[in-house]
Formats: structure tokens, C-alpha cells, sequence
């Protein structure tokens, strides 16, 4: 439309959603296969925050290129370098895994965008981002962030065994799947143990990594444990389905959501994808990758999986085939009946 910007400012909410990721090191493959699953079921438009190393920047213009526009059109990308505001580049860089820290700096950096959801390369969308999206509507007057339970047990959760650091409730949080009202983040006051009054988000961050620096196992996701535990009155917590891990499984199924509702979100993180000891989260995620773009989705996708799935009944996350396949079943029931709707809707004109 004449005079329209491309990147409007906020409520950019209105016009699309805003989905960001860090990829650094091998993670290319995992972070386009993620990418693709919030693009075949989502309704809504997309923007892409990709935030990735040097290397990798011409080799996600090119892959995303090259998908057809059918898909294509369904989105936008940015990709961004990795950066740190404050506190050293090499110390944050450093911390966890390379570059997972940046995620701490989404409120700094991208001072336009309203709301966002970020989710870890790991993770794979088995229903449209639309439903994750929507629970922004949901916080309360004093909530600007969103994430799941790091265990539905205490007595098994790692927080609560071996934490030696403040964290967020009886488990603690998991900061794969996490969603952000980055205007409420940048505009609020957090409590700390640092200093009587508030800080900044930006302010708080590398006071509060020198002060647990010794003390924290998990890098950003123990940070922000320590800033909710603080400030708990700032956090929702969405179910188990929407950050489905092999914890909720390979110990026995202890997500009663997904029992109920089928995984919204899955979560394969320790490399799950890539070896043999959760076959079922492998099987997804080589589906997922596998499939082409434009071929039927029952055929290509929803068959393979369950015939893939036969082979994992054996293992305990494979004995709940349904866990993992309600939900995308449903999913792909609906973007069908929109597809049949819009051509009946198309035909009907002539």
C-alpha cells in the first residue's frame, strides 16, 4: 500500500508475530527445521529475528530463499550479529552454550518490536504459533514474561535437588519456549538482591551475572530463574505441552496437559534430535525435516510419523504415541479445512 513501512512501529503485535532465535556454531540445520514448522501450521504473518554468527548469516538468506513462495510469503527475516550492551562480549559469549546469553539482551536490542517469543534452535511448533500468541492477552497487569515449568516433580527437578542459587517457584523455569512483552520489560523497575531499590532490565543483567557468576549451571535460564525469583509477580506460567521435554517422558509421563491435549510445543533438548536415546523426538524432527514444503501433509508428514513412531513402543516416551500426535493431527485437520474453504470461497466467485 502507498506510503506503508515495511517494519512498522508497535503494536507491531498487530501486524505480525514476532518469533527470535539465537543460532550459533552447528546449529543452522536445527534453527531452519524449527523456522519451518512455525510456517506450515501458523495463520497469522511472521517476523524473523534470527540472530546469528557471521558465518551463518549468507547461509540463512540463502536456504530461506529458496523455499517456495507459497511459504515464503507467510513471512519476513532479519538477521541480526550476536551483540552484548553491557558487561563483556567474551564472558557473556562464553556463557552455557556459545551465545545463548543473547537472548537476555531481546528487550535492548530490539527497541520496536512490542512482544516476541523466542524459542531455542531445539524446538519444533506441532500447532500454529497463533495459540502460544494469544496468551499475551492473558497477563495480568504486572506479568511481562511467559514460561514453563523446568519439571512438573519436585523431588526429581533439577532445580530443586541441586540449585545453589535463588530460582523461580518449587521447580524453577525452562527458558527454551519463552514469551515477552518486551515494552513492559524495558519500562519496569526489577527487584534484586543488589541494591534496595529497582534496576533496569538492561542495568540488572551483568551486576547479576558477576554476583552468581560461581554459582549457576545453566548460564541465561539461571539468571532469569534469579530475576523471577525476585520479582515472581512479573511471570506466567503456561503448562508443560507448550515446552515438552524427554523429562516429561523417559522418567515416566508426568505432563498431564499433554496427556490431555497432545504436545503444542516440543522441546528436544540434549541433542535428542541427533542420537538414539529419545527415538520419538528423533522421529519428529526428521518428518519435520524431510518433508517437502508443498506435498500433502496427512501423506507426508502425519503417515511417516506414525509408522516411525511403531518403532520407538518400545522406549518409555514412544509407549504415548498419542502425547505427540494429537495435537498435529488436529492442527493439520484445520489448516485443510481453511485451505478447502478458501478454494470453495474462490470458485464460488465465477
Amino acid at each position: 500500500k502507498p506510503g506503508e513501512q515495511k517494519h512498522p512501529k508497535e503494536p507491531s503485535s498487530l501486524q505480525c508475530m514476532h518469533l527470535a532465535v539465537v543460532a550459533c556454531g552447528d546449529r543452522l540445520e536445527e534453527t531452519l527445521i524449527m523456522l519451518k514448522s512455525a510456517v506450515l501450521f501458523s495463520n497469522r504473518r511472521l517476523c524473523f529475528h534470527i540472530f546469528a554468527e557471521d558465518s551463518l548469516k549468507p547461509e540463512f538468506e540463502k536456504k530461506l530463499k529458496e523455499w517456495p513462495s507459497s511459504y515464503t510469503k507467510k513471512f519476513e527475516s532479519n538477521i541480526y550479529p550476536i551483540t552484548f550492551s553491557v558487561g563483556n562480549a567474551q564472558e557473556w559469549k562464553k556463557l552455557f552454550k556459545p551465545c545463548a546469553a543473547q537472548r537476555l539482551f531481546l528487550p535492548v536490542i530490539l527497541k520496536d518490536v512490542d512482544s516476541l517469543l523466542y524459542v531455542d534452535t531445539d524446538v519444533l511448533f506441532l500447532r500454529p504459533i497463533d495459540d502460544i500468541w494469544h496468551m499475551l492477552r492473558e497477563f495480568n497487569s504486572t506479568q511481562l514474561a511467559a514460561m514453563a515449568p523446568e519439571h512438573e516433580i519436585p523431588k526429581i527437578g533439577w532445580y530443586s535437588r541441586f540449585a545453589r542459587h535463588p530460582y523461580y517457584g518449587t521447580t524453577g523455569v525452562n527458558s527454551g519456549v519463552m514469551l515477552m512483552n518486551l515494552t513492559r520489560i524495558r519500562s519496569t523497575q526489577f527487584k534484586s538482591s543488589m541494591i534496595p531499590g529497582g534496576l533496569t532490565w538492561e542495568e540488572m543483567l551483568y551486576p547479576l551475572y558477576q554476583k552468581y557468576k560461581n554459582y549457576i549451571t545453566w548460564g541465561d535460564q539461571d539468571l532469569l530463574n534469579i530475576i523471577f525469583y525476585f520479582n515472581p509477580e512479573c511471570l506466567y506460567v503456561f503448562p508443560c505441552q507448550w515446552n515438552y521435554r524427554p523429562d516429561h517422558c523417559m522418567y515416566g509421563s508426568n505432563c498431564r496437559g499433554a496427556e490431555e491435549e497432545g504436545v503444542s510445543i516440543l522441546h528436544g533438548n540434549r541433542g535428542v534430535y541427533h542420537d538414539d536415546k529419545q527415538p520419538t523426538f528423533k522421529a519428529l524432527y526428521e518428518v519435520i525435516r524431510d518433508f517437502p514444503f508443498e506435498d500433502n501433509l496427512f501423506q507426508s508428514l502425519y503417515y511417516p510419523l506414525q509408522s516411525k513412531f511403531l518403532d520407538t513402543v518400545h522406549t518409555l516416551c514412544g509407549r504415548i504415541p498419542q502425547v505427540f500426535l494429537k495435537q498435529i493431527e488436529k492442527t493439520m485437520k484445520k489448516v485443510y479445512e481453511n485451505r478447502v474453504i478458501v478454494y470453495l470461497g474462490a470458485n464460488h466467485r465465477y
